[in-house]
């Protein structure tokens, strides 16, 4: 009993753990939602052009003195439709185009930080300083992933078939146009939820990684959406808990996390893993 206290109680006795595991909850809750459909639409680039993108945003917003959230989700928002706009209006491919336009960004935001002089600290903005929030920002990120994640919810079944068929979608009268503009502003909003607990690097890692396990697990995607929720949440508390007791950055130990079940579902899923085709294989 001693251990399971010195575990899980003790670190609770700290503010700072307690606001760093709430906020840690609701970053895995939204970005675990979300990436289920990132991973059916093949949208793993676009997760990662939007992170990185939002950095001139957030130098912008410093430099203005306005939120830093709406510097980075303009920044953001301002990506993808830039990424839109030279994939309907040149023979590139989105993919080329994405990473063109996110690399070009995130270049654009590293000069400005040299440039200009602010507060921010590089290493915060790029990895996150998830045990240096406070109840503000925790509000902050609530206020965002609480109403991101309630549209994906309610708007769940129309989302998963523009990700699966948006052909399909189109003729039996859905808006298709809208449907993809607001996947966009949700995914930026996203990444702004993010942005102070995991940073814009490892925030790629929270948007794939959960959905990508799930996609693992099972063929339904109600099921998916718990698998992934729970999977992200669950490494989400023990990543937290676990950067305190080994004194580690909070972030990477909560993608280290997801990227355990990750492997431990490539290899051990009942109807997909690599050792079950290996016994089938050897079966026939």
């Amino acid at each position: 009993m001693e251990a399971l206290y010195d575990l899980f109680a003790a670190p609770l006795a700290y503010a700072f753990m307690q606001r760093a595991l709430v906020v840690a909850m609701l970053v895995g809750a939204v970005c675990s939602v979300l990436s289920c459909y990132l991973v059916l639409r093949g949208w793993s680039l676009m997760g990662d052009a939007i992170s990185h993108a939002v950095l001139p945003g957030i130098v912008a917003a410093v430099v203005l003195g306005i939120p830093i959230a709406v510097g980075a989700f303009v920044s953001g928002l301002s990506c993808a439709l830039l990424t839109g706009y030279l994939k309907e209006n040149s023979r590139v491919k989105e993919d080329t185009v994405m990473g063109i336009v996110f690399s070009g960004m995130f270049g654009l935001g590293l000069v400005l930080m040299t440039k200009v002089e602010t507060d921010l600290h590089v290493l915060h903005i790029l990895f996150g300083n998830m045990l240096g929030v406070t109840w503000r920002d925790v509000i902050e990120t609530a206020l965002i992933a609480v109403p991101t994640l309630a549209i994906v919810l309610a708007k769940r079944r129309d989302l998963l078939l523009y990700c699966f068929d948006p052909q399909h979608a189109r003729a039996i009268g859905l808006p298709v146009r809208v449907i993809h503009y607001g996947l966009l502003i949700l995914l930026a909003l996203t990444v702004v939820a993010a942005l102070k607990a995991v940073g814009v690097i490892l925030v790629v890692a929270m948007l794939i990684t959960p959905g990508a396990t799930a996609y693992l697990l099972t063929d339904r995607f109600e099921r998916m959406l718990a698998i992934s929720a729970a999977v992200a949440i669950g490494a989400s508390i023990v990543g937290t808990l676990l950067s305190f007791h080994i004194d580690g950055a909070t972030g990477p130990c909560i993608v280290l996390i997801q990227a355990t079940a990750f492997l431990a579902a490539f290899l051990f899923a009942p109807r997909n893993g690599l050792l079950r085709q290996a016994v089938r294989s050897s079966a026939t």
